[in-house]
């Protein structure tokens, strides 16, 4: 299990990889605020341009308390990445202000979001 700690801007944002499983499937959990300083740290645990290994992500943004444009500038660049190599991404647990900006900038409309980690699963087995 990876886990990336970076005290940023006036909160810290805590990014543990819940579980990387051998079929391609990682699950991320997020924690405090992610903004132009904290972003590379979320960057840093989503899958690259180049994924072929981790192209199925779930993101568990539940306790994610604020998202700038850094934030959801992430999470375009990651669901891109997976869809390159084939796969997806989900998001759990957006609430909130992170769910006004979400929908703000139309995120999702093209990335589902869930309420639980098990929808999430339950849905990509599915392929929705």
């Amino acid at each position: 299990m990876t886990e990336n700690r970076e005290a940023a801007g006036h909160g810290r944002l805590s990014v543990v990889r819940a579980g990387t499983h051998p079929d391609g499937l990682t699950v991320l959990d997020v924690e405090g605020e992610v903004d132009h300083q904290s972003v590379r740290t979320l960057a840093r645990a989503m899958p690259p341009a180049d994924a072929t290994a981790t192209d199925r992500v779930v993101v568990d943004l539940s306790r994610v308390t604020f998202m700038d444009s850094s934030g959801v500038n992430a999470l375009i660049a990651a669901f891109h990445a997976t869809q390159a190599a084939g796969g997806w991404l989900r998001l759990v647990g957006v609430r909130g202000a992170v769910l006004r900006t979400l929908q703000l900038v139309g995120l999702d409309t093209f990335v589902p979001c869930h309420a639980t980690l098990q929808d999430a699963l339950a849905a990509g087995e599915r392929g929705a």
